[in-house]
Formats: structure tokens, C-alpha cells, sequence
């Protein structure tokens, strides 16, 4: 490909840049020499970017004087992120596609600077950028997803500086993170409970009450529910088991069901492939079914506001709790990671679980007869 050099002596904002113009595109590079022969050079697309780089280079060796055999001086942020991409982020299949919008984003915003560049207060101007961003539906972007971004990027960080030694601090450590709406931690009444699943009961949707009743009766997160195929699922009687191969947390872990999920999961399981997702999309069968819409009307209809999917996870726990006090039963149903090293030393008996998971879903679900399938099927 023919492509032609010039250095920018015709313009001075220029100066120290070659810029580079290939048959369909141009980049510019920028060289720093310091004294004693070490040299940064990198390349970019945009002319903007160059000249920024350059500038912010010039300054950090004009006045912060950096040991420059530290790698957080050799290295910009999206060396570290491509690096992190390469490595780490096929080990996260489960949320890889978040974290690599946010990583992505985050290169575009700041890759351009040196690990030994990025501030906190930089970081914390980005956070104010993110939180006064719109998506896509027009609304403003929320505290939580804000938080998302934040903590994809720090675990890069935290790579840095544990195991890739290139960064001394995690800088995000040092920045106040967004408030999160505590409406997102709100557990029904039992009057709301009952309302809202008549209104799922009651919906267009012949997927929303199964999906609704098993998060409220396994605590299951929506992810989990929703990308659940037959072959995590044993029907046995009375009691049936979900084999969780891989939770948020990264661990496998199993999900009693009994009583009318059991029986409303046999009645699915005649309709459906083996291996097929228990929830598909009627348009793409390889996709969960999107429930958002039928999931807003119900609440609607239930006359419940300030509610949020992942609040029936609460809610299971807080139902759990007033039949089973004991932490440990209860993280044992959630999967909380946090109990993980007590489940090193304490084996709870099936019987005990099994006893515990039927008394729940029998009071979630003590209106609903086994009479009432048939309906529950239209």
C-alpha cells in the first residue's frame, strides 16, 4: 500500500507529529525522546488525540518527573485494557459483553493518557460525564450502571497493580462512588406480592407468571432464570432440581423446586426440545424471550411503583427469613459468595433444605391449587 511521511512543519500545532496519509485514511504519530535515548511513540487516527497525547506526555515530563522505568509510565490505559481484554475477559462469559462495552468506552475516553496519568479526579470528571449521559430510551443513565462502569474498569486496575505490577494504587479506590436508588432494595407487602402475581397471572404473557413465581420462590436471579435450557432442569418428584453450571459469582450451585413450580415446569417440558431454552424468544429461539414490556404492565396493573425485577431476590430472602432465621440456610438457597468458606465446614442435610424450600413455596404459592394449572397454561 503506497503511503506517504511528512513531519507538520506547515502547521505548528503539528510540530513533533508525523502524520501519515494512507490510501483511504491518515494517522499521525507522535515521538518523545527524553535525554538519554529512551523513546515514547505511539500512534493515532485522530488528529485531536495526537496533539493531546503529546501535550499531556510533555507535561507529565515536565512536571511531575516520573521514574520512567516504572511501567505506569510506559504503558497508557489502553495498553492496560487491551491487555485485560486478551487475558482476563474470556474467563467472564457470563457479563463479558457489559464489560467490554464499558471497557471500550473507557478506552475511548482516556486510553489515550498514561497508567501514571490517570488521577482519580480524572476518573471522578468521567463519572460526573456518565452520570449526565442519556440511554438509549432517553432517560438518564442511572447510579447503578454508572457503578458498572466503575467497577469493570477497577477490576482492570486491580489486575495492574496484584498480579501485572504496572500500577502502585488502584485509583478508583479513591473516589466516591454514585448513590444508588434505594427503591432497588424495596420488599413488597403481602397484599402486593398477591397483586402482582394476579397481574402476571392475568398477562398476555404466557411466560411472565412462571418466570415472576420462580424468582420468588428459588431467589434466583433473572439472568439465571432466563438462560435456563431443559438440561439444567431434573423433574424428579416431589422434588425437581436447577443445576446452576455458572452464577454471577462463578460458582455452580443447585435450586430445589417443588410443589406448583415443579408442577408447572412438567407441563412446559412437554411442549419443548431437550436442550432448548425454557424461556425462548418467539422470534430467535437461540435468545431469551424479553419480558420487560409484559413485566412494566403488571406492575402497573398491580398498582406497584418503585419496584425493580431483581427486588423478588429480596423478597425471596425476606419470605425465607420468616420461616428459616439461620444465615446460612438462606445464603445457601441465594448462592451468596460471601458464605462460601462456612460451606468448607458445614454440610447442610438435604432433608433440612428441602424442608425449608417447600415451607416457602408452599406460603408464596398457598392460593394457587393444583386445580388452577390449567388456567395457569392458557
Amino acid at each position: 500500500m503506497e503511503q506517504k511521511e511528512s513531519l507538520g512543519k506547515t502547521e505548528n500545532d503539528l510540530r513533533g507529529i508525523i502524520v501519515r496519509t494512507h490510501r483511504h485514511c491518515q494517522t499521525y504519530r507522535v515521538r518523545i525522546r527524553m535525554k538519554g535515548g529512551q523513546c515514547f511513540d505511539r500512534s493515532f487516527r485522530s488528529k485531536t488525540l495526537a496533539k493531546k497525547w503529546k501535550r499531556d506526555m510533555e507535561s507529565a515530563i515536565e512536571h511531575d518527573r516520573y521514574e520512567f522505568t516504572n511501567p505506569a509510565t510506559k504503558h497508557t490505559l489502553a495498553d492496560l485494557i487491551n491487555l485485560y481484554i486478551e487475558r482476563v475477559l474470556p474467563g467472564k462469559p457470563r457479563n463479558a459483553k457489559n464489560v467490554l462495552r464499558h471497557l471500550t468506552w473507557w478506552k475511548e475516553e482516556l486510553g489515550h493518557l498514561l497508567l501514571a496519568q490517570v488521577r482519580p479526579s480524572i476518573i471522578a470528571e468521567k463519572r460526573d460525564e456518565l452520570l449526565a449521559g442519556f440511554v438509549k430510551s432517553g432517560k438518564l443513565r442511572s447510579p447503578t450502571t454508572v457503578v458498572r462502569y466503575l467497577s469493570s474498569l477497577s477490576h482492570v486496575f486491580s489486575k495492574a497493580v496484584k498480579e501485572w505490577e504496572w500500577m502502585r494504587e488502584n485509583p478508583i479506590f479513591k473516589i466516591e462512588k454514585p448513590k444508588q436508588a434505594q427503591g432497588r432494595k424495596r420488599v413488597l407487602t403481602d397484599e402486593e406480592q398477591k397483586r402482582l402475581l394476579q397481574a402476571c397471572q392475568e398477562s398476555g404473557s404466557k411466560d411472565l407468571f412462571l418466570i415472576v413465581a420462580l424468582a420468588l420462590g428459588t431467589g434466583m436471579r433473572k439472568g439465571e432464570i432466563m438462560g435456563l435450557r431443559w438440561r439444567n432442569v431434573q423433574l424428579g418428584e416431589p422434588t425437581g432440581t436447577i443445576v446452576l453450571e455458572r452464577t454471577k459469582n462463578g460458582l455452580s450451585r443447585s435450586v430445589l423446586i417443588t410443589g406448583l413450580l415443579l408442577g408447572l415446569l412438567q407441563e412446559r417440558r412437554k411442549q419443548q426440545r431437550a436442550d432448548s431454552l425454557i424461556f425462548p424468544s418467539p422470534n430467535y429461539p437461540n435468545q431469551p424471550i424479553d419480558i420487560r414490556s409484559a413485566w412494566e404492565k403488571a406492575l402497573q396493573k398491580a398498582g406497584i411503583e418503585g419496584f425493580v425485577f431483581h427486588g423478588l431476590r429480596h423478597q425471596a430472602a425476606s419470605q425465607a427469613a420468616t420461616i428459616e432465621n439461620s444465615p446460612l440456610v438462606i445464603g445457601e438457597l441465594l448462592g451468596h459468595q460471601t458464605l462460601q468458606m462456612t460451606r468448607h465446614y458445614v454440610h447442610l442435610p438435604s432433608a433440612h433444605m428441602h424442608t425449608m424450600v417447600e415451607a416457602l413455596q408452599s406460603k408464596i404459592f398457598q392460593n394457587y391449587q393444583e386445580g388452577s394449572h390449567a388456567q395457569l397454561r392458557k
